[in-house]
């Protein structure tokens, strides 16, 4: 018994143990460069995968077709038909069976070359990187991207900012005046287009996951992540977004065609779980300024006025107020009043969310239509402003097994001592030569925390197999995602400079064989998930 007991102790606690401790040396930290050499035509692409730098693993394997160059595996277009069209599902995550995914190197586009640097990618990117001309011919006239030799540029404009973006958000700020004071750090832009709102965001201190379905617009979110500017493939409708709930201080939506009033409010349900208490919900577009705007709608007055009229109603029914309006932009803020919430029961119209469901749950979980009320705890309080809220322990800490203020500073410490080491490693990494980074397992995001100055932003991953920390990657002023690395990551090919993986591989190893690949051989599975880090990696860049 006393060693059944002990032996189930070192099991839970490789699993769940957040205090992994650092010897910095050579045997410990890798920096692996994910390398792919082209040989002769039609041949291999070899793969380098060194485990101590001098190339002794080295493994190769065949080259994907060409129309592979921008495979997304669980958004995968050729799939759509096998699903149905059901408030767009189809275009929601469907992973392939083992027997389905390819074993390959997902080659480059012809001519590709490695990005332009930061901040300069911010308003241009190489067009042979991400070479798709219908955007281009289709929103040109919306200066959404401009085609310009050997490159695309990014004059910031959009469907409803064709003064341009910078114009745009200065307005937004005056009607919401904690954009300017750090009371709003973290936001999501739902169909974000080439991210241009989040892009100009950035100079603002404000971090913003720009969300955007894979669809005719061709490859929205791989402009955003070429051009440096966070964003993730996804789309409101059916299953939750991989976002924990109260993360988010301002959620935006420019004309972003989302049906908001239809099926209930539903999708309106998902902005009101995943807002903080105070945040803020900015639309612009239909029915916004119908008064003026609707002749250009294909609508009539009346009835944009009508779906003007339901959204303020429903809004109102969900514990919005109308914070603030002007021109094509109007502004509702969510109730810090918990006697709102209160007024609400599981059979009232909308309905209040009962506790059969982890409001932060957010991996494959399928909306609910229901109003998620803030925790009682945080009800009527605010996070501390930007920066400060960044080494304040939120209350969320307490889900991580141990987790308390002084862990979350111990952790904090640690990556502080661990990053100047891989800085030490990979020179690169502080410069404008990594921009795209992702933590594949992180805890409290102290990885992050100790980057927040260099010029890069980070993707923080919370698995979705343990404890869900991710809630106190986003009180902190971080962004970041649930994933379950059985399956590929919501982007494109080549869109992160660096992959960190601190114990991913030992915490997940249990899972390779049974979730991973069960029909083929353990040597197989671990060469899947070679690949799959290598599919993320952009040109001449390293891993931890």
């Amino acid at each position: 018994m006393l060693l059944l007991l002990c032996g189930f102790s070192f099991y839970l606690g490789g699993i769940y143990s957040t205090g992994r401790t650092f010897t910095f040396s050579s045997t410990t930290t890798s920096i692996i460069p994910i390398v792919s050499t082209a040989k002769q035509e039609g041949s291999a692409i070899a793969l380098a995968i060194a485990r101590n730098g001098n190339g002794d693993d080295e493994v190769e394997f065949s080259e994907c077709p060409a129309d592979y160059q921008d495979y997304t595996p669980c958004t995968d277009p050729k799939r759509w038909r096998r699903y149905g069209n059901y408030r767009l599902s189809f275009m929601e995550r469907h992973c392939p069976p083992p027997p389905e995914r390819a074993v390959c190197l997902v080659p480059p586009p012809r001519g590709y070359k490695p990005p332009i640097r930061w901040p300069k990618s911010k308003h241009q990117c190489w067009y042979r990187n991400v070479p798709y001309d219908w955007i281009n011919s289709q929103k040109s006239n919306q200066h959404w991207l401009r085609k310009d030799g050997d490159r695309f540029t990014f004059p910031g404009g959009g469907t409803m900012f064709p003064n341009g973006v910078g114009a745009y958000v200065d307005l937004m700020a005056d009607l919401i005046p904690g954009m300017k004071d750090g009371s709003v750090r973290t936001a999501l832009d739902t169909g974000c287009g080439v991210a241009s709102w989040g892009g100009d965001l950035l100079a603002r201190n404000i971090l913003t996951v720009s969300l955007a379905p894979r669809d005719n617009h061709e490859a929205q979110v791989q402009f955003a992540l070429e051009r440096g500017i966070p964003a993730i493939l996804g789309i409101i409708s059916t299953q939750r977004l991989p976002i924990p709930s109260a993360s988010m201080d301002m959620a935006h939506c420019s004309r972003c065609l989302i049906p908001w009033t239809e099926f209930g409010g539903l999708y309106l349900m998902e902005i009101q779980r995943v807002l903080r208490p105070g945040g803020f919900w900015v639309l612009s577009g239909p029915p916004i300024n119908y008064e003026n705007r609707w002749h250009g709608w294909n609508t009539t007055v009346e009835a944009q006025k009508a779906d003007f009229d339901r959204l303020k109603k429903m809004l109102a029914s969900m514990c919005f107020r109308l914070y603030n309006k002007k021109g094509d932009i109007a502004v509702w803020q969510k109730s810090l009043d918990a006697g709102c919430y209160d007024k609400l029961t599981p059979v009232t119209t909308p309905a209040k969310c009962d506790d059969s469901v982890d409001a932060d749950a957010a991996w494959y979980v399928p909306m609910r239509s229901c109003v998620t009320a803030p925790s009682p705890k945080s009800r009527g309080k605010a996070l501390p402003k930007w920066p400060q809220r960044l080494g304040v322990a939120p209350e969320r800490v307490s889900v991580v097994p141990g987790g308390s203020g002084s862990a979350m500073k111990h952790d904090d410490g640690k990556w502080k001592a661990a990053v100047k080491h891989y800085k030490a490693l990979l020179p690169a990494l502080g410069s404008d030569k990594v921009r795209n980074v992702m933590d594949m397992s992180t805890v409290y995001g102290g990885f992050a925390a100790s980057l927040v100055k260099d010029p890069v932003w980070v993707m923080n991953v919370v698995s979705s197999y343990g404890p869900n920390s991710l809630g106190v990657v986003y009180d902190r002023g971080l962004i970041g995602t649930n994933h379950d690395w059985c399956e590929a990551f919501s982007t494109y090919p080549r869109t992160y400079d660096l992959l960190h993986a601190d114990g991913l591989f030992a915490a997940e190893s249990h899972r390779y064989v049974m979730c991973c690949c069960p029909h083929i051989q353990q040597g197989r599975s671990q060469v899947a998930n070679r690949l799959s880090l290598a599919l993320q990696m952009r040109d001449e860049v390293c891993a931890c």
